[in-house]
């Protein structure tokens, strides 16, 4: 990559100012923009690809590569009958759960019934065995039929209390199961919904990679969506260059497809992580003004604007020697001295010191 690559729209250079004139030159007043070079592309904001969260056979596309869609716009129905066989078994099971816990159901009513017959019983047992405790007492029985009236009496108690438990246990088991069932339907119905896919944004389609009748499994990407006139460029820039740029900084760009025209645009945000790829940074641009259309991926050069001087004294690079020294002509001797380098395009240096409008530059030989 270079460093303050050629100014496309800001700089027009005539060519005699970029040749070497045998008779030599002298630093003049121009304006001087500095750019550091950028490369990358186009890209939508708010990119994402639509995946299935479903199973299933597509069954119908409603969108095409180009069109425009809004949020919640229905894209992809899909086709399970998996699904819908889940869904109606766990309707099923969440309604028998529900009959299990009303107001008439058997089985409650069962229950119910046992822990009355409990409760009767009891109650017989309970009046017998004080009447043989009394017929005990007056020697009007044995003490055997005493003991076996209190055993059926406490049978009786514990069974009555056996079955209230057993009720109270059924029907916390009842409500659970209704829970349960309830939380399956939901599930259910949710991916019967998943087999409708939605747009998340407003915005236009990019590409698309499942046709009607192909299998879908869940985590498959089905588009490529985005928005339709949220645009930035994501750029490149060369490590030797990334050191100074800065948020805010204008952005000149270019694209094959529209010629010389240049689109403005703005640095919104630099990343501080080195591809170590091609070493390069990754730079955001936001466009300001006019876009380009909003094709995806849409190749583009740019020059980030590191300063921009209306009169500042230059030379030709052509005439640098090294990095900061030039020949001048002093007296009619050629002499090499070192002179304070300033900001630079492609074609010029600034000159901030050792030089004036007076030295008289020549060519190194």
């Amino acid at each position: 990559m270079k460093t303050a690559f050629y100014i496309f729209t800001l700089v027009i250079l005539v060519s005699a100012g970029c040749k070497r004139d045998e008779e030599g030159t002298s630093p003049t007043y121009r304006e001087l923009t500095e750019a550091v070079y950028a490369s990358g592309n186009v890209y939508p904001r708010n990119e994402y690809t639509v995946t299935a969260d479903a199973a299933g056979v597509l069954e119908k596309r409603l969108i095409n590569e180009g069109d425009s869609i809004r949020q919640n716009q229905l894209l992809f129905v899909l086709e399970s009958a998996s699904e819908d066989a889940r869904q109606q078994a766990a309707a099923n099971a969440y309604r028998q759960a529900r009959a299990n816990l009303s107001a008439n159901s058997p089985v409650l009513a069962e229950l119910e019934a046992q822990v009355r017959n409990a409760r009767t019983r009891l109650a017989n047992d309970s009046i017998n065995y004080n009447r043989f405790r009394e017929l005990y007492a007056q020697n009007a029985t044995s003490k055997a039929e005493l003991e076996r009236a209190e055993l059926n009496f406490t049978l009786s108690r514990n069974n009555l209390r056996a079955q209230q438990n057993t009720l109270a246990r059924s029907r916390d088991q009842i409500q659970l199961d209704v829970a349960n069932n309830r939380s399956q339907l939901v599930s259910s119905e949710v991916a019967g919904r998943n087999t409708r896919i939605r747009s998340f944004v407003n915005g236009k389609v990019y590409e698309i990679y499942k046709d009607p009748g192909e299998v879908v499994r869940v985590g498959d990407q089905l588009a490529l969506v985005g928005s339709g006139n949220k645009l930035y460029a994501q750029l490149s820039v060369d490590e030797s260059d990334f050191g100074r740029l800065r948020i805010g900084q204008d952005v000149m760009l270019k694209a094959d497809v529209y010629g010389d025209k240049a689109f403005k645009a703005r640095v919104s945000k630099v990343y501080p992580k080195l591809n170590r790829t091609d070493q390069s940074f990754r730079v955001d641009a936001e466009f300001i003004g006019e876009k380009p259309d909003s094709y995806y991926g849409l190749t583009v050069e740019a020059n980030i604007i590191i300063s921009h001087n209306n009169h500042v004294l230059t030379i030709p690079k052509s005439y640098v020697i090294g990095t900061d020294s030039v020949m001048v002509d002093q007296d009619g001797k050629k002499q090499k001295v070192k002179f304070q380098k300033g900001a630079e395009n492609f074609d010029f240096v600034e000159v901030k010191g050792g030089l004036t409008e007076k030295t008289k530059i020549i060519a190194n030989e």
